[in-house]
């Protein structure tokens, strides 16, 4: 059967004044299921306050909007508060506990991405509060309670049964939180927006790659993660992942279009993306995406962290790396057609800026009868024509 690679939006789980926590279903998105992946957002008003928890899977939490405050425990270590702004990307291991908050007046919103393989339900995220109508607490008799913590039984029942928020709850505004020390955000955190550039390609696109160098924790989380900056009109080279990576994609801002090739050269996935869509490559397809006039950006977590790509256009292609021999005998072309087709594209790396063709229309046709073996470039006819 198969799989549904549209993209989809986040819906609520569970809320109210303090903000909501949404979520992608594998129902809606199988192959968060299939790729073993879970998808997540938070999504704090003002004085929201997402109350301390851990998960049943390692994640890379990334700030969409706004800015907060973050606490983090790791396991048998202190905890870390700190100061979080757009754009920034944070690596949980498991067994971590956080908590998150808000006391400006623009919504805090984390984009929460991660591998759900020892999860209790594969694609999607399982979290153990530790206090509110959900929490631990709640689930222990009062006597073990008593007992663990040498507290007194109404001491306990206030533990207990104070707090009736469920995951997120709005704080009084004179209510005062911990205040985020500089040192605590070194080795935590990497702002995707302000780190130095992977990819620089005038009019074309950025990338920020994050990745066991610049953030060593995404190691323990087993995930690699970027943010791409799209200029409008530009074209993201057909590439894919050749060390069997899937890719999750959260698209931030803008809107654009986006074409996969699968196996057999089948076309699986042509479609609009906009802002707060979710889509998944699965492992070795082929995708290439084009923007549109006002650009889009999107982050995107691939399930290993430190993943190669293999791209079929630019001056790193696959293509400009076999002899002209070997190109002729797959195309069943001569000579002169050959060296058109490798002539074009030799100082482009895998952005490549808005900009009319001059390929010969012999070229484009040859292109279009490899279809059953790269079909992605039916995305490039889109640019050419």
């Amino acid at each position: 059967m198969e799989i549904d690679l549209s993209p989809k939006l986040a819906k609520t789980l569970y809320g109210g004044d303090g903000g909501e926590y949404l979520a992608w279903s594998p129902n809606d998105l199988p192959m968060l299921r299939e790729g073993n992946i879970g998808a997540g957002k938070l999504a704090l008003h003002k004085y929201g306050f997402a109350m301390p928890r851990y998960s049943d899977s390692a994640k890379v939490a990334y700030v969409l909007q706004g800015c907060g405050v973050a606490g983090i425990v790791l396991p048998e270590q202190e905890e870390k508060v700190l100061a979080i702004k757009k754009g920034d990307a944070l690596a949980l291991p498991f067994g971590v506990v956080t908590w998150w908050y808000n006391k400006d007046d623009t919504d805090l919103d984390i984009l929460f991405l991660g591998d759900t393989s020892k999860a209790h339900k594969s694609g999607s995220f399982t979290d153990f509060f530790l206090t509110g109508s959900n929490g631990i607490f709640t689930g222990f008799s009062t006597e073990f309670v008593s007992r663990a913590w040498d507290l007194e039984e109404s001491i306990v029942k206030t533990l207990t049964g104070q707090q009736s928020g469920h995951g997120i709850v709005k704080l009084d505004p004179n209510f005062k939180m911990p205040e985020p020390k500089k040192e605590n955000y070194s080795g935590m955190a990497l702002n995707c927006e302000e780190a130095p550039l992977d990819v620089d390609i005038e009019n074309g696109g950025k990338v920020v790659v994050l990745n066991t160098k610049n953030l060593p924790l995404v190691g323990e989380v087993g995930l690699g993660a970027d943010l791409v900056r799209l200029n409008g009109n530009a074209m993201c080279s057909p590439g894919f992942s050749c060390d069997s990576a899937l890719q999750v994609t959260y698209v931030v801002r803008g809107s654009g279009h986006v074409e996969v090739v699968g196996v057999d050269g089948k076309l699986v996935l042509d479609t609009t993306l906009k802002a707060g869509n979710l889509f998944i490559v699965p492992r070795f397809f082929v995708v290439s995406k084009i923007a549109d006039p006002d650009g889009m950006d999107w982050f995107s977590i691939i399930t290993t962290p430190n993943p190669i790509f293999t791209h079929l256009a630019g001056r790193t292609s696959v293509w400009k790396a076999l002899s002209p021999q070997v190109k002729q005998a797959a195309f069943n072309v001569s000579p002169d057609v050959e060296q058109k087709f490798s002539s074009k594209r030799m100082n482009q790396e895998i952005f490549f800026p808005p900009s009319r063709s001059t390929l010969d229309p012999t070229i484009i046709n040859l292109m279009f009868r490899t279809l059953q073996h790269w079909q992605n470039f039916a995305v490039a006819k889109r640019v050419w024509k």
